[in-house]
C-alpha cells in the first residue's frame, strides 16, 4: 500500500489469479509477476517462474497526483493476470500478464517460453487465457487495449502451444473489447466470448460469431463458467446471470437451421435435483399449430401441450394471485414463432380433476411426479413430427440412500391419490350437474304436484348430504379454509404432497391414513351411488307424469385441464 510497483517485491495485483489444477486438485496456483504453486492448502508455496512481465521501468512508477498518489493495489502494474493450468496435462501452463505477455510452460515451470502473438498491440492486458479441454496444444487468448484509447477485440487462438496464433474475432462488434474467453465442456469449438458489450458465441473454434444476447442488457462481462449444462456469466455490475440448460447450443449445427421442425435432444432428467425438462425445438418458419407430446418408454402418451398461432398473441397471463397459492398452474404453451423455443415439462402426470371455484388448503390437483424410466418426447408441427428419448434418472449423490424401487412406490402411491381425488371431484361435478336441474323442475310443477314437490327435495337433500362431506361448500375465498374445516377431497389431495415431500418412499403412515381416507370416500361415494341410481329414476317417474322432462345423471363440465379418468 502506497508503494510504486517498481518497490514491491511480489506484485500482487487488486484481483490477482487463483486457479486450482484441473487435474490435480491438491495444486493451487497464485500470480504474481512470478507464478506460485501450493499443494498443501497454501501452508507453503513454491515460485515456479521467473517475472513473466514485461517489467519496463516506465510503467512502473508512481500513479496518481498531483495533489495525491493513488497505489492501493488496483494500480499494481506489471503482473501476471491470467493463468491457465492445461485440462489435459498437469505440467502444462499458460500465463498472461497485465503489460502485455503471453507464456507457457511444458514442464510444470521450470521453462518458460514466451509466445505472445505478433499481431497483439504491445502493453495489451491478457485478461484471460484458456487452456482447451479438448486439445492439449489449444489456447484461447482474450486481450484488451482499451487503456490506451484502443477498443479493437483482440481474441487469438493458437493450435500449437503458442508458436503460431489465429486472430479470431470476425463477427464481434469494432468497439466490443474483449474480456474472457472459454470453450464449452462437452462440445469442442464451441466457444464463449465475453466483451465489453455483451457476449458472443462461435460454433466453428472462433472463426465466425455471433451475438449471444437473449434478455442480457448491454453490459461489461467480465468472466464466464461452463458448469455442467449451463452457461454462467460475471458482469461488471457484480451480477450473475445463468443462461440453464445449453443443450441448444451444444447440438446446434447445420441440420438444425435447415430442416422446417427440429427436436433437439433433451438432456437427462436428474431426480433430485432437476424440476423440469427442457424441450427445446427450432422452427424454420412460425407454425399454424405446435403439439408436444411427453410419452413413457412403450409409447404411452402422458402429457400433451398444444399451442396455436392466436395463443402466441394473448396477453402473457400476469403472476399468481394468493388467491392461486395452492391451485395447479395452467398447462404451458409451446410457441410457433420461428426459431429456437423451448416448453418446460414440469416431470409431473395429468392432474386430477378439477372444477370450477375449486379452493383447498395445502393441496392441489397437480398430478404425480414421474418415477425413473426411459421416456419420450415428441413434437408435431404442421404436419412435421420428431421424436427424442430421455431418462428422469436419481441423482446419486443426492439421494445414494434410496432406490428406483422406492421413488416407484412412491409413483404408484401418488396415482392411487390422485386418482381419489378425481373421483371426490367428479363427485362434486356429478351433484352439481344435477342440483339446477332439480330446481328447474320444481319451478315448473303444477301446485297440486305435491308428492314430486316432496321427492325432488329429498333427491336435493340426499345429494347435498354427500357434497357437504366430499367439499367444503362455504369456501368463496382462500382464505376460508382457516373458518370452515377442510373436507374429504382435501384431505385426500393434501396427501399427496406429504408423500411427495421428499425423494422417498412412502412411510407407513401415509399408506394407512390413504386407505382410511379412501373408506370414508367409498361410503359416500355409496350415497351417491343410491341417489343416482335409485331416488333419481323414482323422480324421473314422477316428473314423466307432469309431463315434465327427466332429470339427467350428467356433471358439470369441469374446466379443460391435464387430466385423466380415475381408476375406480
Amino acid at each position: 500500500m502506497g508503494y510504486p510497483s517498481k518497490d514491491i517485491a511480489e506484485r500482487f495485483q487488486w484481483t490477482f489469479p487463483i486457479v486450482f489444477s484441473p487435474v490435480d486438485p491438491r495444486v493451487l496456483y497464485v500470480g504474481s509477476q512470478h507464478v506460485w504453486k501450493t499443494t498443501n492448502e497454501g501452508q507453503s508455496w513454491t515460485r515456479i517462474s521467473p517475472d513473466l512481465s514485461r517489467h519496463d521501468p516506465s510503467t512502473m512508477g508512481d500513479s496518481g497526483g498531483p495533489i495525491t498518489k493513488d497505489e492501493t493495489g488496483v494500480e499494481t502494474y506489471a503482473v501476471v493476470f491470467s493463468i491457465a493450468p492445461s485440462p489435459k496435462d498437469v505440467n502444462l501452463i499458460w500465463a498472461g500478464s497485465d503489460d502485455g505477455y503471453v507464456q507457457v510452460t511444458r514442464d510444470g515451470g521450470r521453462n518458460w517460453r514466451n509466445v505472445t502473438p505478433k499481431e497483439m498491440p504491445a502493453f495489451a492486458r491478457i485478461s484471460l487465457i484458456e487452456a482447451s479441454p479438448f486439445r492439449a496444444g489449444t489456447a484461447y487468448a482474450a486481450a484488451n487495449h482499451y487503456q490506451h484509447d484502443d477498443f479493437a477485440p483482440y481474441v487469438y487462438r493458437t493450435d500449437d502451444y503458442g508458436e503460431t496464433w489465429t486472430t479470431i474475432t470476425t463477427g464481434v462488434g469494432p468497439r466490443d473489447f474483449a474480456r474472457a474467453i472459454r470453450e464449452d465442456t462437452k462440445r469442442a469449438k464451441l466457444l464463449y466470448l465475453a466483451t465489453e458489450h455483451g457476449m458472443y458465441v462461435s460454433f466453428d473454434d472462433g472463426a465466425a460469431w455471433q451475438p449471444l444476447k437473449q434478455n442480457l442488457p448491454d453490459t461489461p462481462v467480465h468472466d464466464i463458467k461452463v458448469e455442467e449444462r449451463d452457461l454462467v456469466i460475471a458482469t461488471h455490475g457484480r451480477s450473475f446471470f445463468v443462461m440453464d440448460n445449453i443443450v441448444t447450443l451444444r447440438q446446434w449445427g447445420a441440420q438444425t437451421s435447415s430442416t422446417g421442425l427440429y427436436l433437439f435432444k433433451p438432456e437427462d432428467v436428474r431426480r433430485g435435483l432437476d424440476r423440469a425438462l427442457a424441450i427445446d425445438y427450432s422452427l424454420k418458419q412460425p407454425a399454424e399449430k405446435v403439439t408436444i407430446d411427453v410419452l413413457d418408454g412403450q409409447g404411452k402418451l402422458i402429457r400433451s401441450f398444444s399451442g396455436t398461432a392466436a395463443d402466441a398473441s394473448q396477453k402473457p397471463a400476469g403472476p399468481p394471485s394468493d388467491e392461486d397459492f395452492f391451485r395447479r398452474p395452467p398447462d404451458p404453451k409451446p410457441a410457433v414463432a420461428a426459431g429456437i423455443n423451448r416448453l418446460n415439462w414440469d416431470l409431473r402426470y395429468p392432474g386430477a380433476t378439477d372444477f370450477p371455484g375449486l379452493i383447498m388448503w395445502a393441496a392441489s390437483t397437480r398430478g404425480p411426479i414421474a418415477p425413473p424410466s426411459t421416456y419420450q418426447v415428441r413434437v408435431t408441427a404442421d404436419g412435421q413430427t420428431q421424436t427424442q428419448t430421455f431418462a428422469i434418472k436419481r441423482e446419486p449423490h443426492l439421494l445414494a440412500d434410496v432406490t428406483d424401487a422406492d421413488l416407484q412406490k412412491q409413483f404408484d402411491l401418488a396415482m392411487k391419490i390422485r386418482d381419489k381425488t378425481s373421483q371426490a371431484n367428479d363427485a362434486v361435478l356429478l351433484v352439481r350437474g344435477i342440483k339446477p336441474q332439480i330446481q328447474d323442475r320444481k319451478g315448473k310443477l303444477d301446485s297440486k304436484a305435491g308428492p314430486t314437490a316432496k321427492a325432488l327435495d329429498e333427491l336435493d337433500t340426499s345429494l347435498t348430504a354427500v357434497e357437504v362431506e366430499v367439499y367444503q361448500v362455504k369456501n368463496q375465498s382462500s382464505q376460508d379454509p382457516l373458518n370452515y374445516p377442510i373436507k374429504l377431497n382435501n384431505k385426500i389431495a393434501a396427501l399427496q404432497g406429504i408423500v411427495e415431500s421428499g425423494d422417498m418412499p412412502p412411510t407407513d403412515q401415509s399408506v394407512d391414513i390413504y386407505q382410511m381416507l379412501s373408506g370414508r370416500l367409498e361410503a359416500e361415494l355409496s350415497k351417491l351411488d343410491t341417489a343416482v341410481k335409485t331416488k333419481l329414476p323414482q323422480v324421473n317417474q314422477m316428473l314423466q307424469k307432469q309431463k315434465l322432462p327427466p332429470i339427467k345423471a350428467e356433471p358439470l363440465k369441469p374446466p379443460s385441464t391435464s387430466t385423466v379418468p380415475p381408476e375406480r
